[in-house]
């Protein structure tokens, strides 16, 4: 069964082990808008205090560690890049599969539906957004798959509204 738990600092080491993989690596290293992986284990690392409107979890399967997703307000995210997305009720995502074992199992639009059900249960939702690469295919599969539509072609923006 598919599960999230709080990130705990012991989990950061297998964080960074994920962010280096060259699956997660090539879409979480983004060169022209200079992130880089260390921007990530910044984020992760500070997440008590300059990153505390990030939330992020550690997704298991049957008690095993996968992977990491994140979600915010995109409201708290301090971004002007939502373009004409409203930024009230709006809620970001990001996530991966770090285990490469688990990649191809649908377990990617489980994470992203389990993670849209949570944010939906709180009252103020509207709606959930995830920019992703136009080339990441597979994410794009998992985000249709899980009633998502792109928004903004040009951003890679995908949104899903509550209801």
């Amino acid at each position: 069964m598919l599960e999230f738990r709080m990130l705990e600092d012991t989990d950061q080491p297998l964080v960074e082990k994920w962010l280096n993989k060259e699956h997660v690596k090539r879409w979480y290293e983004i060169p022209h808008m200079g992130i880089t992986i260390n921007d990530w284990l910044y984020e992760m690392k500070e997440r008590r205090g300059e990153f505390q409107w990030l939330t992020h979890l550690i997704a298991t399967w049957q008690g095993q560690p996968i992977g990491l997703c994140q979600y915010y307000k995109c409201e708290d995210s301090g971004d002007e890049d939502f373009g004409t997305l409203p930024l009230e009720g709006s809620y970001g995502i990001d996530y991966l599969i770090g285990e490469e074992a688990y990649i191809g199992k649908g377990l990617g639009k489980a994470m992203i539906t389990l993670l849209v059900d949570t944010i939906f249960s709180f009252p103020d939702a509207r709606r959930v957004t995830a920019d992703i690469d136009p080339k990441n295919k597979a994410s794009e599969k998992a985000l249709l798959a899980s009633d998502f539509v792109l928004f903004d072609q040009e951003k890679g923006r995908y949104v899903r509204r509550k209801g």
